[in-house]
Formats: C-alpha cells, sequence, structure tokens
C-alpha cells in the first residue's frame, strides 16, 4: 500500500476512487505549516534563517499522514503542480522526515494538470523528485513578502497613523491605482469637433461620411478645436459637389486567441460575466477539483493557476476534432494553431486553462452545475474550441469622397465590413471594457450600401458636433490585473489574493466595477514614493518578480538574492527612523495637493483657513488616520475629514460651518458642519452645544434645517406603551434606527421610521423583538452543510443578524466581506473557525464536541496556518496586516541589534 498526498478533501475522495485499494489518499487541507505572524520568523542575521510554526488542525493531520505512512510501501506527494504545490509537498516531506517516518522508503512527486483519470494515472507512471530550484523560488518570495510587511508596515504604524499595512507587491499594485486617479485629476478636458456628411446613392441608399480632410490638410479626431472652424468647414460642406474618388474592398482575417490564462479568464469573467478575480477562482477551483457527474466526479477544468497559453497536443487533437463534429469540417484549420505567451516574465510551467474533455459541451454538463458554475465553464470551453478554429473572413470596404466647392476642396471617408466567413467568432467573441478600443482600433463595423467609383452622390444632411477629450478611464480588476501582468507585477495565484488584501484593508473602494483610492490608499502610496520610491517602482517590483523566476529555473541562489535585497532595503528603515512627523506631513501636503487643497469656487487661496482667514491648513495626523487642520489650533478648531473616495470632504458646506437657522426655542445657531469623523449637525456653541452625526444614506447636501431639527430632537417620544403605562421611544443608535422600551431595544426598517413611527407599529415591533427570545434572535438556517470537523462535529454556513458565518459547535466565525456562502470550501471554514477560537483566546468559544484543550491550542496558534495564497490572520494584540495578504505584530523591544550585524555582514561582504 502507497500513501498519496494531496492538498483538497474533495481531490482525495476522487483520486482514491482512480486509483483503487493499492493506495491510501490524504488531504493536508493546503499548507501544513507557515512563518508566525510575528517578528523573529526570518532571521536576516542567520542566513535568514526561517522559523515554522505549525497550528493545531495541520499537526492532526500530519499526524495522520505519518501513522498511514509506517505501514506503507512507499510515499507520492502529489500537490498542485505550481511553485504553492511544490512547496507544500517539501514542507510535508520535511515535517514526515524530522518525525523519522520516512526511513528507506521511496518518495516521489508527480503532478497532474488535471483531475481526470488518465491524466491521474498518467502522473503516476511518470514520478519526478521534488523540484528544489521551485521550493527555492517560494521560500525567496515567501522571506521577502516577511520582511517587506514586517519592517515596513510598522513606519508607517509610527510616521503614519491609520495606516494598516505596506506590501511587496500589494503597495505596488495600489500605486497603480493611485497613479490613475492623479491623472484624472490633473487631466484638462479639450474641445473638439467631429464633422460628417449623410449622403446619398444614386440609387437611393444613405450613408454617413466622416471628414479626413480639408484644404489638403489631414483631419484627424482633434484636429477642429472651435467652434468657427467648424462652421467655416461645414460651410464648405453644405456647397460642395460630392463624388465618389475611389472603392476598396479588402479581405481580412480575424485570428483566434490562445486558451485562457488565470489572468485572461479574470479579465473576461469580470467583462462577460461582471465576477471579481476571487470569485472566479472559487468557481475555478470547484470545477478543477471535481464536479459530480452522474455518480462520478471529473475535474471538468485543467489548472486554473497557470500563465501557459499552450495545450497538451492530445487536447489541441481533441478541440479540433470538437469543432469539426460542433460547427463543421470549415471551421476546422489546416494545421493546428500553436501559441506562446507575450506576457513579462511568464513562465509557461503549465498548460493553459481548457476543459478536460471538449466532447463535454456546456448543454451536456448543464444538469450538474450551478448557474455560476455553467458560466464560467461555458466561457472557457468556448475560448478553448474557439483558439483551435478557423480565422473569420471579413471584407473591409473603404470608400473616398470628395467634396468640392468652387476649388475648395474636403476629403470625406465611408467604412463598412461585411463578414464573409465567421469562423471561430461562432463560438466565441471578446468584450472590451469601458475605454478601450476594438482590436482594429477603429469603431466603424457597419455595412455599406452599393457604392461605385467615379459616381456622384447627394447631400442630404451636414452634422457638426461639439465634443470633449475625456480622462482614462479607472481601473477595474480587470483592467488591473491586464496591467499588472503587462508590467511583470507579481504570479497568476497572487492577482485576486492581491486585489482582495486591497479591498479588505480599504486602501480602494470598488464602485459600478471600477477601482477607486481611498484617502487612506493615497496617503500610504504617498508616503512610500516620498521615502520609499525604489520599493514602489514599477520596474524594481518587476526585476524582483524576474529574478524569482531565475531561482526557480535554477539560474539565481536564492540567498543571494535576499542579501542582495535586505542590505538596501534594511538601510532605508533605519534612515527613516530620524524622520520626524512633520517632515512626513510637508511630503504628503505637497504629494496630494489636489487632494488635501481642492481649488474653492471664488480663487481664494485653498491653503488659507476660512474659519479664522489667518492660519495655513495642513495635513494632521490623528488616532484614527489624517484629517485637514488649521496652524491656529487651539484658537482655530476647524477641522476637515478627506472622503472615503479620496477627494476631500468639502460637502458640508466647504470649509466653514453652514448655517441652517435657529433653533426656535432655544435660539441656538443650527448649523451644518464636518469633523473628522464626518459631516455632522450642531445646535450652540461650546463643550454644551448638542451633536448628531448624519445617518448612514443622508447627503450633507441635502441636509435643511427641518432635517436638522428632526436629527436633534431625538430621541423622540413615540407613546405610553399600553401595557406597562411606559413611554416607548425611537432614536438612532450605533447599530442603526430603533425603537426603546424598558430596556428592550428593537431595530426599525430606515432612519425616517424614526420620525414618524406610531404608536401601535412601534409595539408591534418590540413584540417580535421580544418573541423570538434571549437576543431577538430565531434559529439560523444553515445555508451549506460542509461535513464534520476534523475533531468532531457539524460544521455548516449560516446566515446571521450580521450577515453569513460557518457554525461549529459553539464557535461562529464571520465570513470575509464578498464571500459568497455557498462558495465557502471545507479548509476555508477550518482556518476561518480556528481564527475565531484565537481571537477569542482559546477559551471562550468550545466547539459542542471538541474538548477545550484541542480548542485552546488552536487558538494559540490559528495564526500560523495561513496559507500564503489566501493570507494569514493574527491574533487581536496588535497585530496589523501586512505583506499581500499577511499580518505583523510590532515587536515589543528593539530589533535593531540583529539586523544591523545582518546589514553589517552583508556590507562587509
Amino acid at each position: 500500500m502507497n500513501v498519496v498526498v494531496v492538498e483538497s478533501p474533495a481531490k482525495a475522495k476522487t483520486i482514491n476512487k482512480y486509483l483503487g485499494p493499492g493506495y491510501k489518499v490524504l488531504a493536508s487541507f493546503g499548507h501544513v505549516r507557515d512563518l508566525p505572524a510575528k517578528d523573529g520568523s526570518v532571521l536576516p542575521d542567520s542566513d535568514f534563517e526561517m522559523l515554522w510554526e505549525v497550528d493545531t488542525a495541520s499537526a492532526k493531520r500530519m499526524k495522520d499522514i505519518a501513522d498511514a505512512l509506517k505501514s506503507a510501501d512507499g510515499l507520492f506527494l502529489a500537490t498542485d503542480p505550481d511553485r504553492e504545490g511544490e512547496a507544500i509537498s517539501w514542507h510535508v516531506l520535511d515535517l514526515l522526515k524530522k518525525k523519522k517516518v520516512i526511513g528507506d522508503k521511496p518518495v516521489k512527486r508527480v503532478v497532474f494538470n488535471a483531475i481526470t483519470k488518465k491524466a491521474v494515472l498518467d502522473a503516476m507512471a511518470n514520478p519526478r523528485d521534488i523540484d528544489t530550484p521551485l521550493v527555492d523560488a517560494y521560500l525567496a518570495r515567501r522571506a521577502l513578502d516577511y520582511l517587506v510587511g514586517f519592517n515596513l508596515s510598522p513606519v508607517l504604524w509610527r510616521k503614519l497613523p491609520g495606516a494598516r499595512s505596506a506590501g511587496r507587491v500589494q503597495s505596488v499594485a495600489l500605486r497603480l491605482v493611485c497613479d490613475r486617479e492623479n491623472e484624472i485629476e490633473r487631466f484638462v478636458a479639450e474641445e473638439y469637433w467631429n464633422i460628417s456628411a449623410l449622403l446619398k446613392t444614386p440609387r437611393g441608399d444613405e450613408f454617413e461620411a466622416k471628414l479626413v480632410s480639408h484644404l489638403g490638410k489631414r483631419i484627424q479626431r482633434n484636429s477642429v478645436t472651435t467652434g468657427d472652424q467648424a462652421a467655416t468647414i461645414k460651410a464648405l460642406l453644405e456647397g460642395a459637389r460630392y463624388a465618389v474618388d475611389s472603392v476598396e474592398a479588402k479581405p481580412v482575417k480575424r485570428n483566434p486567441g490562445p486558451p485562457f490564462t488565470t489572468s485572461t479568464l479574470q479579465q473576461a469573467a469580470s467583462s462577460k460575466l461582471g465576477y471579481s478575480a476571487s470569485r472566479t477562482m472559487q468557481i475555478a477551483q470547484k470545477l478543477y477539483e471535481g464536479i459530480d457527474i452522474g455518480g462520478e466526479t471529473v475535474g471538468l477544468i485543467t489548472y486554473m493557476r497557470t500563465d501557459g497559453v499552450q495545450m497538451a497536443p492530445e487536447a489541441i487533437d481533441a478541440a479540433r476534432a470538437a469543432v469539426a463534429d460542433q460547427f463543421g469540417p470549415r471551421y476546422v484549420p489546416e494545421k493546428a494553431r500553436i501559441y506562446s505567451t507575450k506576457a513579462k516574465n511568464a513562465q509557461e510551467a503549465h498548460e493553459a486553462i481548457r476543459p478536460t474533455e471538449f466532447t463535454r459541451s456546456p448543454d451536456k454538463v448543464r444538469r450538474y452545475l450551478d448557474a455560476d458554475q455553467l458560466k464560467l465553464y461555458d466561457l472557457i470551453w468556448k475560448r478553448g474550441i474557439a483558439s483551435q478554429m478557423a480565422s473569420a473572413e471579413i471584407e473591409r470596404t473603404t470608400v473616398e469622397i470628395l467634396a468640392d466647392n468652387n476649388g475648395e476642396k474636403a476629403g470625406l471617408r465611408a467604412v463598412g465590413s461585411v463578414i464573409r466567413f465567421d469562423g471561430f467568432i461562432a463560438a466565441y467573441t471578446d468584450q472590451k471594457e469601458d475605454g478601450e478600443q476594438s482590436d482594429d482600433g477603429d469603431d466603424e463595423d457597419g455595412r455599406l450600401p452599393e457604392i461605385n467609383a467615379r459616381e456622384a452622390l447627394a447631400k442630404q444632411k451636414v452634422n457638426a458636433s461639439q465634443h470633449f477629450t475625456e480622462p482614462p478611464p479607472r481601473y477595474s480588476e480587470a483592467s488591473l490585473i491586464k496591467k499588472m501582468e503587462e508590467l511583470g507585477i507579481g504570479r497568476p495565484s497572487t492577482y485576486a489574493a492581491t486585489l482582495k488584501t486591497l479591498s479588505d484593508r480599504e486602501y480602494v473602494i470598488t464602485d459600478k466595477r471600477k477601482l477607486i483610492p481611498h484617502s487612506k490608499g493615497r496617503l500610504v502610496t504617498a508616503f512610500l514614493e516620498s521615502f520609499f520610491t525604489r520599493y514602489v517602482e514599477y520596474d524594481f517590483t518587476a526585476d524582483l518578480e524576474e529574478k524569482l523566476d531565475r531561482i526557480s529555473a535554477g539560474e539565481l541562489n536564492w540567498k543571494d538574492v535576499l542579501r542582495d535585497f535586505w542590505t538596501n532595503f534594511f538601510g532605508q528603515i533605519e534612515d527613516t527612523k530620524e524622520l520626524r512627523v512633520t517632515n512626513v506631513l510637508d511630503a504628503l501636503n505637497e504629494a496630494l495637493a489636489p487632494l488635501v487643497f481642492p481649488k474653492r469656487e471664488d480663487g481664494s487661496d485653498p491653503r488659507i483657513c476660512q474659519v479664522c482667514g489667518t492660519g495655513n491648513l495642513s495635513l494632521k495626523l490623528g488616532k484614527y488616520g489624517a484629517f485637514v487642520g488649521c496652524s491656529n489650533y487651539p484658537e482655530c478648531n476647524f477641522t476637515r475629514q478627506l472622503s472615503s473616495e479620496g477627494g476631500a470632504e468639502a460637502e458640508a458646506g466647504g470649509n466653514e460651518p453652514k448655517a441652517l437657522g435657529k433653533d426656535p426655542v432655544t435660539e441656538e445657531e443650527i448649523s451644518l458642519r464636518s469633523g473628522r469623523f464626518g459631516p455632522y449637525v450642531q445646535r450652540g456653541d461650546g463643550k454644551e452645544a448638542k451633536r448628531s452625526s448624519l445617518p448612514k444614506g443622508w447627503s450633507p447636501g441635502d441636509i435643511d434645517f427641518d432635517k436638522a431639527q428632526s436629527l436633534l430632537a431625538l430621541p423622540r417620544e413615540v407613546g405610553l406603551h399600553p401595557e406597562t403605562g411606559k413611554m416607548i421611544s425611537a432614536g438612532l443608535g450605533r447599530y442603526g434606527p430603533f425603537v426603546l422600551h424598558e430596556g428592550t431595544y428593537a431595530n426599525v426598517e430606515s432612519i425616517e421610521d424614526v420620525f414618524t413611527i406610531g404608536l401601535n407599529r412601534a409595539v408591534t415591533v418590540l413584540a417580535e423583538k421580544q418573541s423570538k427570545g434571549p437576543g431577538g434572535r430565531t434559529a439560523a438556517v444553515a445555508l451549506k452543510e460542509l461535513g464534520d470537523h476534523p475533531d468532531g462535529g457539524a460544521m455548516t454556513v449560516r446566515e446571521g443578524r450580521y450577515g453569513p458565518y460557518v457554525n461549529w459547535g459553539k464557535v461562529n466565525a464571520t465570513l470575509p466581506k464578498g464571500k459568497e456562502p455557498q462558495a465557502v470550501t471545507v479548509e476555508e471554514a477550518l482556518l476561518l473557525i480556528a481564527e475565531r477560537i484565537a481571537k477569542d483566546g482559546g477559551g471562550k468559544a468550545k466547539a459542542k464536541k471538541a474538548p477545550a484543550k484541542t480548542a485552546a491550542k488552536a487558538g494559540t496558534k490559528a495564526a500560523a496556518k495561513t496559507p500564503t495564497k489566501t493570507g494569514a490572520k493574527a491574533t487581536k494584540t496588535a497585530k496589523a496586516k501586512v505583506a499581500d495578504g499577511a499580518e505583523a505584530k510590532p515587536a515589543k523591544t528593539s530589533a535593531a541589534k540583529p539586523k544591523a550585524k545582518a546589514a553589517s555582514k552583508a556590507k562587509k561582504s
């Protein structure tokens, strides 16, 4: 009997069926150990020694693997076929060696690109050793991410309060988003005019032609910049005679694109289906690991983390056969199409993402898939089969027209195209992102009527339309991934995790699928560009990625790369110790001037305080982050928040309080103001003034005297309860609008209900709350069954008051923001449970069937599990989030001495 180790329990069951009784397949549940989320896990002064830690759940799984191996003949390590998968195999083997259960048993590494019986059996028949250079590349990447995160993030905490983390790839991706926002802010719109003529052929057919030349000069998009120019040209065309100068019809072939890589799949799923990168990868993971089809679990697609665009020869043959069967022989090209990647630094370690069987069309598997799985599989199948189809044949017709007005001449052009043979378009066409041009850069794609050379045309109408140039569009997830890939930043397994980190840290906001930098994100980027310029440069990051690729190819020593990086990086960290906060603020004031000092409508200096008239405005740093304040503080207490979308929050009446009127009872002034925590209304002045923040959904621009008075009058007395005779009140609290009676709070649907709710409705709401029992909650309904926890007891996903969560006994772990309940895997659930126990200290939340000791252990070590692919989560003791999804804890004692030694060593060498 042989032991086979895979990552996922779902894969373990499927592969065990393929291999039969001579094998025992066990799951590692992802990474079995990781660097603890604390200072000192990577030791530069000890030749970059890395101190690994195994969490409780992983220790139990490793014990199961070790126990099985004692009576086994050999070990097959069958984790995923990428750098992370190689690393997991290395970790498992290293731990088993330390347990002394390997002995002289043979150990082999097997990789398969798809979970099908043939792929698995072929891999088992062709084993290899662990790829040491690939493991070295993993170790270098892990150490680099740790060293950047655990050294750069504390600098941010000290010098830029409110900033949460910096990361090697995360910070560069954030810079891309912020740089685009800077471009948009600096953009100055320019006027231009488009001129065209509606013409009629002798046969009575109408078509439009656009101006391309005037008086011998070529006219381009921005050539006509004023209304006067446009009027002059229009007058010429109005009185001109029109004749066809030439008609040219050209056959054009359009070739299909290659099958999907990770990044192109994420881009297409965003453009066509509206999926986020992380959602795309969750669905793709399930399609790869296997779907139950007619009682057999089958992987429907090949491995989904890849930058390769080629397919295996047998897959190409299968695709061509499927094309002939589905579309006909004419759609099969004479020769098979062979693709090579254009991406910078691509490793081409694996096949492209394709169906495992091209005969398995979307229609044939429809009943076995949910809606999201079917949409993504349909996309992958169509792109895969289109990549081996014939070119589309298009006839493109260009008509040149001469307009003559008493010797003054202008040229017009009409372009049209007709698809003569659809070819691959019959299966798949790309969808462009907002702001992108079509493949040929031209938007004309209409069909032209019959037009012959030298024939006269009748003018129907001349159009002159005014336009203004537009700024570059904000990045979407898809276009940001595309840009990162072009620049060589990050790798297929990191794109989704990097974007998720930026969102989780609230460095970017997604609005209508566009990424907008939050003011926090822009402050962090400006700080890093000012004081750590090299480490957020695109070329530097791409060069480091290239070095990691060279390590994986065996061309560079991984510790040499680390030494080279650490020497310079450590020196820059040391230099910031002398950096004063005033230096930081001066740099940020200049770097973010449009954000911090927006232009005023009256043209006055935006850096002068409008309240006192003499103070200079500047960024200030507080406990909760940055805000704008006056240099005359405390005599002038003006403050202004930076808005969440990245601009200055000026809605609350510009730079000064906006008077709304006087209270009819107290005769005190009621005003609308903007403070560090957002807009609010205030009655009176001084410490005794009554204030109320604007409720969620209320815009400062919509606040008038009546609304302000209503807010300041809260809580409102609704009436006496008919049973107790005690007052019921309505108000606005931390958790939203409510009604209150004798200490019982019951939420109402909206803030408007607070002002309008009557006694009968209030009594009903309170009664409904009390009928739900202690805590006011009914039993949560299970949304998904996940099976049993390794320590016993069922795990489920449930819907709660504050959103979906994973439940195991008495442990409830909230799902991350944006995570779909149905997409939660067993591995993710186990990690969330361990993190929840850790956060509660291990003792508070004991599972129904789990011993307290197990729960406590899980709590103390949960932070160590953290798979590199998804990021780490530390406990609540001052651990802030760091490099590309990891978290850090500031050292309680100075770590300068060992770091100084390392730097000294490096300099001597």
